[in-house]
């Protein structure tokens, strides 16, 4: 499996910015779908961005669609989250998450969106939004 590290979470005021990494090591960057997932205390892990492996295709949740945006360095083995025009319910630790998947990935006209889609996660980073 793929070893993921993420960072770049903080306290940031309503209508802030914060841009999350997520660093990737032990097997080919490239050959892995990535997304990205939150969780606020007492709820559900909850899907926010997917990414496709050459990162030429990107879905987002509807609450984040606009605001967020996910991308991809497979030369640094890189995930980002860039988050603009951000609200305190945005409040959460924010995870990324890999899964191998085959080339016919980044042409599918599905993505992955369930926690039980992907088998490797970080540790997690806090993003807390104040109004």
């Amino acid at each position: 499996q793929v070893q993921l590290v993420e960072s770049g979470g903080g306290l940031v005021q309503a209508g802030g910015s914060l841009r999350l990494s997520c660093v990737a090591s032990g097997r080919t960057f490239s050959a892995y779908a990535m997304g990205w997932f939150r969780q606020a205390p007492g709820n559900e892990r909850e899907f926010v961005a997917a990414i496709s492996r050459s990162g030429s295709r990107t879905y987002s949740a509807d609450s984040v669609k606009g605001r967020f945006t996910i991308s991809r360095d497979n030369s640094k083995s890189t995930l980002i989250l860039q988050m603009n025009s951000l609200k305190p319910e945005d409040t959460a630790v924010y995870y990324c998450a890999a899964e191998y998947a085959m080339r016919t990935y980044d042409s599918a006209s599905y993505y992955y969106t369930r926690p039980s889609d992907y088998s490797s996660w970080g540790q997690g980073t806090q993003v807390t939004v104040s109004s």
